[in-house]
């Protein structure tokens, strides 16, 4: 399912989340899936529960996973309507492109410009990203 790479400058709990994010984005894992317990995962990686239960919080923020007591966690919907409000998101500022008169060369690297400087930002504080509390 997912490996963890112990050389790697990216901490464990990001290479989980990550390698769960883009699986259930690209529907690898479908809508329902059931993932392994905390331990289990924790056990088959061979790293530490809080590590995988770490991972496992930032994706249930992220609204990926939802945790349903005893019987587990499981992927969620909200996945598809994030993807869908990225995808407005990304209409809207191809609309603006246009109107500025930018080039879709142009678009795209102020795009990957803004993407670089989110995983910067992440990596020197990740609280940036954590969702406002309710």
């Amino acid at each position: 399912m997912i490996s963890v790479d112990t050389n790697s400058p990216i901490p464990p709990y990001e290479q989980v989340r990550s390698a769960f994010a883009a699986q259930i984005k690209d529907r690898t894992l479908p809508v329902g899936t059931k993932l392994p317990t905390v331990r289990k995962l924790a056990e088959d990686l061979g790293i530490a529960p809080n590590t995988v239960a770490k991972a496992y919080r930032e994706l249930e923020e992220a609204g990926l996973i939802e945790t349903r007591g005893r019987a587990g966690t499981f992927v969620g919907d909200s996945g598809d309507q994030n993807r869908k409000l990225a995808q407005k998101a990304a209409a809207e500022y191809a609309a603006i492109t246009r109107k500025l008169g930018l080039s879709q060369g142009e678009a795209i690297a102020i795009v990957d410009a803004a993407l670089a400087a989110n995983v910067t930002a992440y990596r020197t504080n990740p609280r940036l990203h954590e969702r406002p509390a309710h």
